[in-house]
């Protein structure tokens, strides 16, 4: 049986965060159990495709998926369990917000096997909180944190932001300190980026008068440029002083709690995506849930390959590259490995290619240049 990842997406939130550009939004109770009994159709639909695969992982995102009750996050894991044969050992995550849960949730969730939580804090500092969009303070966070560990969650994941409007160094590294001060097993700090159609882009998007209308509307400004370099540089450094290796260019993880979900996509695993907006990666093909599969051609293949695999520190391998496409990664991108090289941006180390250091910090323009 081949490894299979299976997400599903639940695209309901108390209120949409001023920077978020995923599919969810607020809904009202008839709306949840509707869109529930619809995903559990599909996912049952899906019958003769699981009987091939081992499912290694299962994420439930959002949104904010611990908006649902309990019970319908039962009848969620009923159908993936009367479809799909799960491993014993498979790693399964549910992200949530603070405020969002209970005691009784928790416990729900550890009798339906979740073994991993994710947990949306985002900043320490309650007036960056205020400034994101976020319904929970960082006290509302402490409680559901001490709350997970009191029912036993021994892998949880914290999400962080920098580079939020109003953030300076020394607040980002407070928030840094008091995270790895909970030790969690695992911390994905991420930067912020300005997405169209959120309300941070009408203030701070491409073409906004940001200082005309930061002074006017009282808009805090975002950080220069080598403020949120430095940003950069104090995660990387704090993390590894409190013994969190980085594993993927955003991810930071204690020995053996790498996420094993966001592993399989960097390396090209399947997976099948539930719900509105989920995207799934199968049998060659790409597609989000109502649209038409595509069929990736061989070039496409290796241009994920290779950007995707060097989101991982450990970069790709040459030798599983032959082996997936019957030919070199030196017979194609020969040119590109030497410029890189060249550059220091990329380095070889026996089978495997990866980021330098210095590849790391223009990862986006390495991985530009590995496109066919």
């Amino acid at each position: 049986m081949k490894p299979l990842e299976i997400y599903v997406h639940i695209p309901f939130c108390v209120k949409k965060c001023n920077y978020c550009d995923f599919l969810s939004a607020p809904s009202t109770g008839a709306q949840r159990q509707k869109y529930v009994e619809s995903l559990c159709g599909h996912i049952r639909s899906c019958g003769e495709t699981a009987k091939a695969y081992r499912v290694v992982s299962i994420f439930i995102g959002g949104g904010t998926p611990s908006i649902l009750e309990g019970e319908q996050i039962a009848a969620i894991f009923k159908a993936v369990r009367d479809t799909f044969y799960i491993e014993e050992s498979a790693e399964i995550t549910i992200e949530m917000n603070p405020g969002t849960v209970t005691a009784d949730k928790l416990r729900a969730y550890r009798s339906f096997g979740i073994n991993r939580l994710s947990i949306g804090l985002q900043s320490a500092d309650d007036k960056e909180l205020r400034i994101l969009g976020r319904l929970h303070t960082f006290e509302d966070f402490l409680k559901t944190y001490r709350m997970a560990r009191g029912e036993g969650f021994r892998n949880i994941n914290i999400d962080l932001i920098s580079a939020v409007p109003g953030q300076t160094i020394e607040s980002f590294k407070r928030t840094l300190l008091r995270t790895v001060s909970l030790s969690p097993e695992h911390i994905s700090a991420y930067s912020l980026i300005i997405e169209e159609g959120t309300p941070f882009f009408e203030i701070y998007g491409e073409g906004a008068h940001k200082e005309k209308i930061c002074d006017a509307h009282g808009h805090p400004q975002l950080p220069d440029e080598d403020s949120e370099r430095q940003m950069y540089y104090d995660t990387k450094r704090i993390l590894k002083e409190y013994g969190y290796h980085r594993y993927e260019i955003s991810n930071y993880a204690k020995d053996g709690y790498e996420c094993r979900h966001n592993l399989g996509y960097w390396n090209r695993t399947e997976y099948l995506g539930f719900g509105d907006g989920a995207a799934s990666f199968f049998d060659h093909k790409r597609w989000v849930t109502g649209e038409k599969p595509k069929m990736l051609s061989r070039e496409e293949e290796m241009e994920e390959y290779m950007f995707l695999g060097l989101r991982m520190i450990n970069g790709v391998s040459k030798l599983r590259f032959k082996k997936e496409f019957g030919i070199t990664m030196e017979s194609i991108y020969k040119q590109v490995l030497a410029d890189m090289e060249s550059k220091r941006l990329l380095e070889q180390d026996g089978d495997f290619v990866r980021l330098t250091e210095r590849g790391l910090d223009v990862s986006n323009y390495v991985m530009s240049e590995f496109l066919l």
